[in-house]
């Protein structure tokens, strides 16, 4: 059996129980471009996950309620705001999936896209102050909006995935390994794919290389690959 079998054997309900409705998740790709190649950050989940453990993924994670309150420094796009609206999102939710995939970069590798707040301003949320909320805010322009996935309805944990990418020129912080994701390392797409990841990663992965070529323009209407399973069987549409 396959290391992704067992994975897929290990995270399915087997008790009969009815599926989960897939919760809101934001995952942020960021690339590089080096010497040579351009490069993207991805690091290993913790053994402790019940979620894909000891996987190789991008930062990112489920959508929080404080996400939704808190202010952008800058605010989305209008062509990505389209795409997340067009996917069934409201102009509020857009904005809070693209805050968490910040936050949860920031939590997880200590790096930041930020930009300075017209005026002082401090958060209820710790993790928001850590990040410099007095003075800073999640800078969501900085945001694309690439490419969607459900978690298929036989797992334990479903997520409705958003998959933003970003360039790393822009960031700030240091970047450091931390409780969630363990081994972080800027690598080019042919290593991503010989590293432990899931199915879906490797997925993603072709359309971020795709992104990464052909750097498409900034249109409302370009569609948004999804991946999602009915009935048993995989399923590669569009939004």
């Amino acid at each position: 059996m396959t290391t992704e079998k067992k994975r897929s054997v290990a995270e399915s309900r087997t008790d009969g129980s009815k599926a989960p409705r897939p919760k809101d998740a934001a995952t942020l790709i960021l690339y590089r471009q080096s010497s040579k190649n351009t490069e993207i950050l991805m690091g290993e989940r913790s053994a402790r996950h019940s979620f894909m453990p000891n996987t190789y993924v991008f930062p990112g994670g489920r959508v929080d309620a404080s996400d939704g309150r808190i202010p952008p420094a800058r605010d989305l796009r209008d062509d990505v705001m389209a795409r997340l609206v067009r996917g069934g999102c409201s102009p509020a939710r857009a904005r809070a999936l693209a805050v968490a995939a910040i936050r949860e970069t920031f939590e997880e590798t200590g790096l930041r896209l930020a930009e300075t707040y017209p005026m002082p301003r401090r958060s209820r949320v710790a993790i928001w102050n850590d990040f410099g909320t007095t003075t800073c805010g999640p800078d969501l322009s900085k945001l694309d909006y690439i490419v969607r996935a459900v978690t298929p309805p036989s797992r334990k944990k479903r997520f409705n995935t958003r998959f933003f990418v970003a360039d790393a020129e822009t960031l700030e912080g240091e970047m450091k390994d931390s409780s969630e994701l363990l081994d972080l390392r800027w690598v080019t797409i042919p290593q991503a794919l010989n590293l432990d990841i899931p199915l879906i990663t490797e997925h993603v992965l072709g359309h971020v290389d795709n992104f990464l070529k052909t750097r498409p323009e900034r249109d409302a209407n370009r569609p948004v690959p999804m991946f999602q399973m009915r009935h048993g069987k995989r399923i590669f549409g569009e939004e």
